[in-house]
């Protein structure tokens, strides 16, 4: 159980944020001070500082500033734009005067039918060509164009409802976190206070077998016991000794994985003041199961996900609906073109519709429809795991009462053998070994009741993240 302790609470601190904080360092000559901690303590210190929930933060930011990306299609649009050309050649319009002269010459005909004079004259005038200059080579303008949509199919309204549902699920991803990280924190710091009872607990078994060596040396004098069972009796005090400093060492390193959790420095030993707790009775296993239902971070961000899915289907019905927009044009600055050629100020309204794109848009309808079929199985199946999820926690609950109970009474039953041995022993009439079993069998169930509190502590705190309500933590811990 004391392995599996460790693996959680390595893998805890492996998972944590390792960024220190900006204390002044305690002098290293002083021993550290302690510093009592309570569980509420931890929790505010993990929420101001850890670095998984500063992400989750910024996420949130980003899904609303995508929001405001997407509202800005409502918005017109305003652009500024500059040209210069050079053409090959100026733009003119040449129109010969023959067109002219010829009526002219058969009016003069009619006057004078043999006139060459002036018929010559005007044949001389048709034979040139006038040419009007409308632009030149080089031609130059810096205008402003503007557009504003006021009809797209219903494409704003269902992209602004997506913006909204980001924003939610970044949210549900920030309350998943927090989730997290509180399991995190109920592991490192419930484990620390195991850690600690354990240290009592094998003080407790050293200081008592230390205190049955010094009987049976005093036995061993007086000639009741020979050598071996004094021999026995220092063989088991020493290895009281070394599972006594074994478990400080892992108190070490529980205490390390919580003060890296809380981005904590060196500066002082942590005692905690929250004890390890168990509950007389638990809700019907049915409650939690309707709280996984509504609650749980999974199936919220799953159910918002076919949210999306159903907008970016009627984005994508809305294809087969026209664009309608106002437009309208200034231009500030122009050499080369004529005001009466290309006017300065334009306005209009004006319509985009896409008759056919080669079946694209059926194929994206088709493949939005897909994408909001799957996620619904997906909550489905997410339920459904969910829920042999919360049966396996629940029995586990169930189980870490039942061992509390049972090893109760191995408890009481361990401290008045102990205490039976231990004056049979002084008095000749049981062995060294009887005493040493007697110690042993103690310890084993007091660790191992420590162990099923922690074990329900944990448990406990992994089933109300399942359900979505991990605050809810405090109250069963009063």
């Amino acid at each position: 159980m004391k392995q599996i302790l460790l693996i959680a609470l390595l893998g805890a601190s492996l998972s944590a944020s390792a960024q220190t904080t900006g204390n002044n360092p305690a002098d290293a000559s002083n021993a550290p001070q302690l510093l009592s901690l309570s569980y509420d303590d931890a929790l505010q210190m993990l929420q101001r500082g850890n670095q998984s929930l500063k992400i989750a933060d910024k996420g949130i930011e980003t899904a609303r500033a995508e929001r405001d990306k997407l509202n800005a299609l409502w918005y017109p649009s305003l652009q500024g734009a500059g040209t210069y050309v050079h053409m090959s050649e100026k733009i003119e319009v040449k129109q010969p005067l023959s067109q002219f002269t010829d009526p002219a010459k058969d009016f003069v005909h009619t006057i004078i039918p043999d006139d060459q004079f002036i018929s010559g004259i005007l044949d001389q005038i048709g034979g040139y060509t006038l040419a009007f200059p409308l632009a030149p080579r080089n031609l130059t303008s810096i205008g402003l164009t503007a557009e504003w949509i006021v009809f797209s199919g219903g494409k704003r309204v269902r992209a602004s409802k997506i913006g909204n549902r980001m924003i939610d699920i970044a949210q549900e991803n920030r309350a998943q976190t927090d989730a997290t990280q509180r399991t995190l924190l109920a592991e490192s710091y419930y484990g620390l206070s195991l850690a600690r009872e354990v240290v009592a607990v094998r003080r407790d078994t050293y200081n008592s077998l230390k205190l049955h060596y010094e009987n049976a040396l005093k036995l061993e004098t007086a000639g009741m016991i020979d050598k071996a069972g004094r021999l026995f009796a220092q063989v088991n005090m020493d290895e009281a000794w070394r599972a006594l400093e074994s478990a400080q060492k892992e108190a070490t390193v529980v205490e390390s994985a919580l003060r890296t959790l809380l981005n904590m420095e060196d500066t002082c030993k942590i005692e905690p003041t929250s004890p390890l707790f168990i509950n007389a009775t638990l809700p019907m296993k049915e409650e939690f199961v309707q709280t996984m239902r509504s609650g749980n971070y999974i199936l919220n961000q799953l159910s918002l996900q076919q949210n999306i899915a159903k907008q970016q289907l009627r984005i994508d019905q809305s294809g087969y609906l026209p664009d309608i927009a106002l437009f309208g044009k200034q231009t500030l600055y122009s050499h080369g073109i004529q005001n009466n050629l290309v006017p300065r100020t334009i306005i209009g309204v004006g319509f985009t519709w896409n008759l056919f794109d080669g079946l694209a848009r059926e194929k994206r309808i088709r493949q939005s429809r897909i994408a909001e079929q799957t996620l619904a199985l997906g909550k489905d199946k997410a339920q459904d795991d969910l829920t042999v999820g919360i049966d396996k926690l629940y029995t586990g609950l169930q189980k870490a009462q039942d061992n509390v109970r049972a090893l109760n009474s191995t408890i009481s039953l361990s401290e008045e053998l102990v205490r039976i041995r231990k004056k049979s022993f002084t008095e000749g009439m049981a062995t060294s070994t009887e005493v040493v079993d007697a110690e042993t069998m103690l310890a084993t169930a007091r660790v191992a009741r420590l162990a099923a509190y922690y074990e329900y502590d944990v448990t406990l705190m992994n089933l109300l993240a399942l359900c979505g309500t991990p605050e809810q933590f405090k109250n069963y811990k009063k």
